[in-house]
């Protein structure tokens, strides 16, 4: 598991945000092994949570990536009203803010779906595994099938530990 990911989510925990690990980060937490290179998190995109996660990287300079002139995020409670999705880059990598997951639902619905695990003494939400494939389905994209594949395998291996 990248360092970086791992400080991008410290940041978050550390400041208390509100989220759900999602996409192929949740894969990897559940085994799969296939490389992601963003973190992907649904998250509650009330202003108090956004406000919090823009305190938490603030210092490593996140700008958005889907701007031309790439304007640095300054986020205030009147445009976080506006937003429902955030992509950003930062010094350390790039993190991707969602406020709804296909296959599953709004973040309350996504928090829902989720289970606290343990990453680095981090108590984290990530996407149940039975959810996480529902998602890669509703994506429909080429590079989520093998993402399918694998993730299926180890459905079936965990159900099959526990039935013995």
């Amino acid at each position: 598991m990248s360092s970086d990911f791992l400080n991008l989510l410290e940041r978050l925990v550390r400041a208390g945000v509100d989220f759900v690990i999602v996409g192929g980060f949740a894969g990897v937490v559940h085994g799969c092994t296939y490389v992601t290179q963003d973190v992907d998190i649904c998250c509650d995109f009330s202003p108090a949570n956004l406000i919090s996660l823009q305190k938490a990287i603030s210092d490593l300079h996140p700008v958005h990536q889907m701007t031309p002139e790439r304007k640095k995020l300054k986020l205030t409670e009147k445009t976080c009203g506006q937003l429902k999705n955030l992509y950003l880059d930062t010094d350390i990598g790039q993190l991707d803010c969602l406020s709804f997951i296909d296959g599953v639902g709004d973040f309350h619905q996504v928090k829902l779906a989720s289970k606290s695990v343990e990453v680095e003494n981090m108590q984290i939400r990530v996407l149940s595994l039975d959810a996480l494939i529902e998602a890669k389905k509703a994506m429909s994209r080429p590079r989520d099938k093998e993402a399918i594949l694998q993730l299926e395998a180890i459905r079936r291996l965990k159900g099959s530990k526990r039935s013995r």
